[in-house]
Formats: structure tokens, sequence, C-alpha cells
């Protein structure tokens, strides 16, 4: 069941998934504004090279019926590109990224990803479960993050293209073995994506485990809806469904509070320019050098897709959704780019050039037994669904 959170400061305008075309007035996180095109679903497979132990790893394209595009690899379960309308109709792609899979492998800070087991922060790389002290490999300052030094997008997924008559799809399965990275337990776990004919991107997380183990993996998105490489993100208007956030100590580490956002530059429950109040001399906002923080996310029921934030950009009037069944969202303001990881086209990533809204649970939860618990165990299901709405005006 869909539910819509009310009292939001943006209406909420959308139309039902068609196999070619949708009807107007519905609300839910497939639906946009009205969308034309035939029938012409497909996905192409291309080669994208080979991992430096002689992996062979594949490129995928798949386009909707109205013509968007994305294009994800079973490296690492990376979106590439994603190709979606303005206002105009002229298509446009909203993830920053690379041209060769050679640059996703030697350098990049999680571009497009499905990242785990462990999305986000584990303090000092270690917790305790059952009893039992594990380790996990540090590899962000002391801190355990996204997995590890080698974590689900530094691996080969197999891939298998799937279609419905409402989304074109590719579904890509890992086996993370008992040990990897300090985790316990082999751990199974499918992620599918999903191109609506509304365009949506919808992500669809299934695992299970032989031992009790975190699990809390997300997608990586960085998301810049005037283009990719064009500009910085601080004109896109941000709004998240949150009356509190996690604040963090001096490395990113969540203290265990839940602190309101009101009067704090945190308060993003009306619209708000993400530039606006970022340089704000705040300490929670110097620690990261801007945002970089978990929202604790309003939810009317657990385990319902509800939603969670909005962005627009008013160049383009680009506008996207984030829909989701977690409990956090964390919003990444694009701080730690300085040019340095030059992207797609040859254009330069500099600071701020995208953002990320990454649906989770909060960071360091192995280690904050008020967080809502990420342990999976044997016998458990763990499933989450998240989707990007993309819209114009």
């Amino acid at each position: 069941m869909i539910r819509r959170h009310l009292g939001w400061s943006f209406g909420l305008v959308g139309i039902t998934l068609g196999l070619c075309s949708c009807a107007e007035n519905k609300v839910g996180p497939d639906r946009v504004a009205t969308a034309k095109g035939e029938c012409k679903m497909k996905v192409e497979k291309e080669s994208y090279g080979k991992t430096p132990d002689g992996r062979a790893v594949d490129i995928y394209t798949l386009t909707n019926a109205t013509g968007a595009k994305a294009r994800i690899t079973n490296y690492g379960a990376i979106v590439v590109e994603l190709w979606v309308p303005d206002r105009d109709g002229k298509l446009g792609d909203v993830v920053l990224g690379y041209d060769k899979l050679a640059d996703y492998i030697k350098d990049t800070p999680y571009f497009g990803a499905i990242v785990g087991r462990y999305g986000n922060r584990i303090a000092h790389g270690k917790f305790t479960l059952d009893g039992k002290q594990y380790a996990l490999a540090t590899n962000w300052k002391i801190h355990h993050l996204h997995g590890g030094k080698r974590g689900f997008d530094k691996v080969v997924w197999q891939a298998e293209p799937v279609q419905t008559g409402k989304a074109i799809g590719l579904k890509l399965h890992y086996l993370s073995k008992d040990g990897e990275e300090g985790y316990p337990g082999n751990l199974n776990i499918t992620v599918t994506y999903w191109l609506t004919n509304c365009n949506s991107l919808k992500i669809e997380y299934e695992a299970t485990a032989d031992k009790p183990t975190p699990c809390n993996p997300t997608h990586h998105g960085y998301w810049n809806l005037a283009g990719a490489g064009t500009r910085d993100i601080l004109d896109h208007e941000l709004t998240i469904n949150a009356d509190k956030f996690t604040p963090t100590n001096d490395t990113l580490i969540p203290t265990g509070e839940l602190k309101s956002v009101e009067g704090t530059p945190f308060d993003f429950r009306k619209s708000m320019k993400i530039g606006a109040r970022i340089n704000e001399n705040d300490q929670q906002l110097k620690f990261g050098g801007g945002y970089d923080h978990n929202w604790v996310l309003n939810r009317t029921q657990s385990g319902d897709l509800e939603l969670a934030a909005r962005v627009c950009e008013p160049t383009t009037g680009r506008a996207m959704e984030v829909w989701t069944t977690e409990p956090g969202l964390q919003f990444y303001a694009g701080n730690f780019l300085d040019g340095s990881n030059v992207g797609k086209g040859g254009k330069p990533y500099k600071h701020r050039y995208g953002f990320c809204v990454e649906a989770q649970h909060y960071p360091d939860s192995p280690n904050q037994p008020q967080f809502p618990s990420t342990i999976l165990r044997p016998g458990q299901v763990y499933r989450q669904t998240t989707v990007y709405k993309f819209s114009a005006r």
C-alpha cells in the first residue's frame, strides 16, 4: 500500500503507469505527468571491458516506452547513465559517472553503485553481535564505510534482463561470502533495477543470510538534474519529510541523538535551495564540509513505500521524488568532490557538482541499539524498495 504524507509544502501530481501512456491525476511513486511514446521497451547488452583479474564485465542499456534510458553495468551494479526529459522534452543524463570501466575500478567515490553490506559508516569498523565482536575493514579514516575496501561496488554481479508490461529491468545477484570484509555469514543479495514507462527508476532489494549479519545496502547515485557535469547543485530546491536528523561527531559517526531540525540548517520540511544555508556557522556543517547526514524520515507505517524527499532544478524544470520503505535518508551535498574526478565527456566533477539521497537505515546502527535494527538473521528475508521518480514542469 502506498501512503501519502499530508502537510507537505508541495503538491503531488502524477499519473498511473501504463504500457505506453499514463492517465492523469493519480498519486504514487511510479507516476508522472503525461508520458507519450510507442511501445518499444528494450534492453541491449554490450561488453564493457574486463576487471584486472580478467572477469568480463557487461553494460546494459534499458529503454522504456517513452524513450528514457538507463545504462547499468554489472560491475558494482552501477547506474552509469540515466536519461530523462526536461520541461521541453529534451533528454539529459542526470547521474555522475565515467565513460570507461577502468575509471570506476581505479578511482570512484561510489558513483552510481550499490554499496554494502552496510551502506554508510560503522564506527571503528567494529560491532558486537550475539556476544561476539567483529572487526571489519576500515577504509574511511578509522571507520568502516560502504562495505569496506572491496564492497558491493567493486565486484562483478550476475545480471539478467527482466521485463513486465510496465517496465524494463535488470536483475543482479551477488553472493557475499562468510568473512568478506569481516562480515559474518554468507549473504545472498538480489537487486533489481526497473525503468518504468513513467520515468521512474525503481530499485528492489532482497537478501538472505545463513548467519546473523548486518545488512544495509543502498544506491549511491550522485544526481544533478541540470545534467551531469554542468554546474553545482546549490540552486536545486530540496524538501525532506523529516522532523529530526542524527547529529554526528567530528568523524561523522552519529552521537545517538535524534535531534529536531527546527531552527537549524537541517530543516528542509519546506522547499529550500541546497545552497541557502550550507555555509552557515553550524558545527554539524563544519564536520563534513556541508551536508552529509542522515535524516529520520516521518513515516506513517513501517514497511510502506512512502514519499521521503523531492528535488527540483529550476532551469530545466526537472524534478525527482524519492519514495522508500526505509526509515532514513542520507543527504550528501558533494562536499568532497574537488574536480579531481574527471567524468563522462571529460567533464571534471567540481565541488558540490552532485548530491546523493540514499535511502537506508541509520549510520552505525550495529553499535546504536536505540536505532532501528539492521541485523538480518537466518530464516528472515531482507527487503527494501526505493523509487526515484522523475517529472518536469
